[in-house]
């Protein structure tokens, strides 16, 4: 029997602040948004962390499908911001979604690619029949030093996905990683802000890993890029996953509808999952969708999606990416300080 997604639900925060206010505070110049390809970031409200978003994106999700959340078998949520050290984020999700207490739960961290990592183990125990649903969940309220590049495009986001065997929106018809210890990225216990790499960002990590496991998926099931209708890659910046996307073989058409970090910035664990989610709004049943998630450190996860009829019932059932998007409200750089933490008092 096939596995899958049942259902799938996101979470924006309203609040956005435009890259060229955080470039006019830091005088770094009015070029900043179109060499990035990033115009705009989400922004968590004050009382917003990760595991209110995880929650938001959750209950979409389960509102979605009409799902009883009580038959949700494992809850495993991703982020590299989960607001407690020792305090799991799925305890407080599963609670607040109303599951029984008959599950399984831990906190994944991969970078930007905890949430991939999250539908992988959510499917293991689904396809071995010890589970009904699994519920998987990236979400982050990423962080960047003041006047760092990272600064103009850490943002915060949540998508949550249910993974199961009945009743599919759309098949996984197969995934493969490929990781490798690449220190690109990194942030030890303690630290406020993550440091990267530099020129370890490009080449070796980011595009080493998503065109490897995207190849590997590929030829293990003897597709290609004309396979699909769609693709996604993990969107750190608007360059990168059309840069990724032309050396795979995909096309600016394949990779448009999923490609909103020009719009919300870089949401990290929920990057790659919102911008499925975006297609997922769009894509038609029999239509196929390529995905590649990003890791930092590093590793990538593949995944050849079909998306099945059951989509047109459940589409419309709750917030669309789309939605979120058109719902903003601007802050300049003070209240977005505020917001952030990063006014110390």
């Amino acid at each position: 029997m096939v596995s899958g997604i049942v259902s799938y639900g996101v979470y924006i925060p309203r609040f956005r602040i435009r890259v060229d206010e955080i470039a006019r505070v830091w005088g770094d110049g009015d070029d900043i948004s179109l060499g990035l390809q990033v115009f705009e970031k989400s922004v968590p409200d004050l009382d917003e962390d990760a595991v209110t978003i995880a929650v938001e994106a959750a209950r979409n999700a389960i509102d979605r499908a009409g799902v009883d959340p009580r038959r949700i078998g494992a809850i495993y949520a991703g982020s590299e911001s989960h607001p407690y050290a020792v305090k799991p984020t799925g305890t407080i999700v599963g609670q607040a979604v109303g599951t029984s207490p008959s599950f399984t739960t831990a906190d994944f961290e991969f970078a930007c690619k905890a949430g991939t990592a999250a539908i992988q183990a959510c499917l293991g125990l689904v396809t071995s029949d010890l589970i009904d649903l699994g519920l998987a969940i990236g979400a982050d309220v990423s962080q960047g030093a003041p006047g760092d590049m990272l600064e103009y495009t850490a943002a915060a986001g949540g998508a949550a996905y249910l993974i199961g065997k009945k009743d599919l929106a759309a098949q996984i018809e197969g995934f493969y990683s490929f990781t490798t210890d690449t220190p690109d990225f990194w942030r030890r216990e303690g630290m406020p802000y993550p440091e990267h790499g530099g020129r370890f960002t490009g080449e070796p990590a980011y595009f080493k890993h998503v065109t490897s496991a995207a190849t590997g998926l590929m030829e293990r099931m003897q597709t290609s890029p004309k396979d699909y209708d769609y693709a996604v890659f993990h969107q750190p910046n608007g360059k990168f996953p059309v840069r990724v996307a032309r050396m795979l073989g995909f096309s600016k058409s394949q990779i448009e509808p999923g490609l909103i970090v020009p719009l919300i910035g870089n949401t990290y664990s929920a990057s790659c999952l919102i911008g499925l989610a975006a297609t997922l709004d769009v894509a038609r049943p029999g239509e196929r969708i390529f995905v590649t998630s990003f890791g930092s450190g590093a590793g990538s996860d593949a995944f050849s999606i079909r998306v099945l009829d059951r989509i047109e019932e459940i589409r419309c059932h709750a917030p669309s990416v789309r939605d979120y998007i058109g719902n903003a409200q601007y802050l300049d750089y003070a209240m977005y300080a505020k917001h952030k933490g990063k006014l110390r008092v």
